[in-house]
C-alpha cells in the first residue's frame, strides 16, 4: 500500500501519524506528491488529486482523512484502532469537532491568500470567531481530561495546532489556553508527532491543503 501526502497538509499528517502509531510502516509506503499539478504522480490513482490518498495493492484509491483512517484501522487488532466507533459517541464527537475546526481554518486561509481587495471581511471574521470558539471549547475539554487517549481525535488536534504553530501564525491559539498548549507541547515527544512536523510556512497564511 502507498499513502500519498504533501508535507504541509495537516489532513495528510493525521494519516501519516496514524501509520506510525499503528505500527504499519512496513506495510504502507509513504510517498510525497505534488498538488494542483497536472503531472502529479497522484493523479493516475486518484483523479480527485487530494491528500491523504491511500492506494491499495489493487490500485483502489481511498481519499479523505476519515476513510483512510478506517482502512488503516482495519489492518490492526480492534483494541489498537484509532477511530472511535458508535459505542464511543463522546470520542467520536471530539474527533469531529477538531476536523470541523480544520475545515474552518482552510476557509480562513483561502481568504487570506487572496489579493487584499478580493478578500471577504465577513468570511474572515466568521472563521476567526469560529476558530477561537472551538479552541476555547477544546481548552475546557482538555482541562477536564479530554483528548488524553492517543486516538484519532488526539492526532487531529495535534495536527491542527501544529499547522497553526508553523504555517498559520495569524491565529494566536495559545493565548489564555494553558491546558491546550500543555497537551500540544507534551505531544511533541511522541515519535509519530516528531517525525511529521510540517515545514514552516511563508508568511502567516499557508493553506492546509488536501489538494
Amino acid at each position: 500500500m502507498r499513502l500519498f501526502h504533501s508535507p504541509g497538509s495537516p489532513y495528510a499528517r493525521i494519516a501519516r501519524m496514524a501509520v506510525i502509531e499503528l505500527g504499519l510502516e512496513n506495510r504502507v509506503a509513504i510517498m510525497e506528491a505534488t498538488l494542483r499539478d497536472p503531472a502529479s504522480i497522484l493523479l493516475p490513482y486518484n483523479p480527485v488529486g487530494r491528500v491523504p490518498a491511500l492506494v491499495l495493492d489493487d490500485d483502489t484509491a481511498i481519499t479523505e482523512t476519515t476513510p483512510v483512517l478506517l482502512m488503516l484501522d482495519s489492518l490492526v487488532a480492534p483494541e489498537r484502532r484509532l477511530l472511535p466507533g458508535p459505542d464511543a459517541p463522546r470520542a467520536l464527537a471530539a474527533y469531529g469537532r477538531v476536523l470541523g475546526m480544520l475545515d474552518g481554518i482552510a476557509v480562513w486561509n483561502r481568504e487570506l491568500r487572496r489579493p487584499e481587495h478580493e478578500r471577504s471581511p465577513g468570511v474572515i471574521a466568521l472563521e476567526t470567531s469560529r476558530a477561537a470558539r472551538i479552541a476555547d471549547d477544546l481548552e475546557q475539554a482538555v482541562a477536564a481530561g479530554g483528548y488524553a487517549a492517543q486516538d484519532a481525535g488526539f492526532l487531529a488536534l495535534v495536527s491542527v495546532f501544529g499547522y497553526c504553530e508553523r504555517r498559520h501564525t495569524t491565529f494566536a491559539w495559545r493565548r489564555d489556553r494553558p491546558a491546550l498548549a500543555g497537551l500540544f507541547d507534551a505531544a511533541q515527544a511522541r515519535p509519530s508527532v516528531a517525525r511529521t512536523v510540517p515545514p514552516a510556512g511563508m508568511g502567516s497564511a499557508a493553506p492546509p491543503v488536501r489538494g
